[in-house]
């Protein structure tokens, strides 16, 4: 993983621990760690990065000076527009059923940090990229953000908690307008449904998040840690059980002709010719 170097009391991380990916890059400004998910153009998730998001995450969870992190997307369009579709094209089974376990240990190892994790919203969260938001405590969408979880229009179905997170953050109907019918959402409408907390100018979530999580350090980080998991002890139970059985869902979709053509039509710019079987 590479160490982007930057101005203003942002200083490189230590690379050392994070080299098996550049798809993310890793820095620190005062107690909180910046992340930003760097796989242009689209900032899409594949193997590597989410096995680099998780170790990313496991470190800092040991790294005394690290109250909060921030995650954010690579330029101006793209928060993260999820997985990469060419790993499903062939159908294969085995890369999905490892793809939906990378996947849920990415999210899961973030919806688990220690400290408390805010979501820079910058363009297009899509997918597992809204997946990526919905694990963090806190979210924070610019004006321009529209966020969505299509899986089913390519005959996939969100595998890494977006069925169980986000009906619990926005409530049945809601989930079921955005992942059965595949309706994406402006900033404004996150916010007024409960799936951001905050919305802000074009180019501003990052400075925001980063101002946000500085609050953090003035608590005391033990307070946190053990408040942290209290707050998420209601609803933790529900999403945690079915974890398993939504990637098992997801890997069992890939059995069905409606998968395979649903993906390939999306690569090919195509609209699919359902076979319902």
């Amino acid at each position: 993983m590479t160490v982007t170097m930057s101005t203003t009391a942002v200083e490189p991380y230590k690379s050392g621990f994070f080299d098996l990916t550049h798809k993310l890059t890793v820095e620190k400004h005062g107690h909180t760690a910046l992340i930003t998910i760097n796989h242009p153009p689209a900032n899409t998730w594949d193997r590597e990065s989410l096995i680099g998001l998780k170790q990313v995450v496991e470190h800092l969870n040991h790294d005394d000076e690290v109250y909060a992190l921030v995650i954010t997307g690579q330029a101006e369009k793209f928060f993260s527009a999820g997985a990469d579709l060419k790993l499903f094209a062939d159908g294969d089974r085995t890369r999905a059923r490892e793809m939906a376990r990378r996947f849920g240990e990415a999210f899961e190892a973030l919806r688990q940090f220690r400290g408390v994790s805010i979501a820079a919203i910058n363009g297009f969260a899509l997918g597992g990229g809204l997946e990526c938001a919905l694990a963090c405590d806190i979210r924070i969408a610019e004006q321009q953000a529209q966020l969505g979880l299509p899986e089913a229009s390519v005959g996939l179905l969100p595998c890494a908690g977006g069925t169980q997170a986000l009906a619990w953050l926005v409530g049945e109907g809601w989930a079921k307008r955005m992942i059965l019918c595949g309706e994406r959402v402006t900033a404004d409408t996150a916010l007024r449904i409960g799936l951001v907390e905050q919305v802000v100018e074009p180019g501003e979530a990052r400075g925001h998040a980063l101002l946000l999580a500085s609050r953090v350090a003035r608590q005391s980080p033990v307070a946190v840690r053990t408040i942290k998991p209290l707050i998420d002890s209601m609803h933790r139970h529900g999403p945690a059980n079915l974890a398993a059985a939504e990637r098992e869902a997801f890997v069992n979709l890939f059995e069905a002709d409606d998968t395979l053509e649903g993906v390939n039509a999306f690569l090919e710019k195509r609209d699919p010719r359902w076979r319902n079987r």
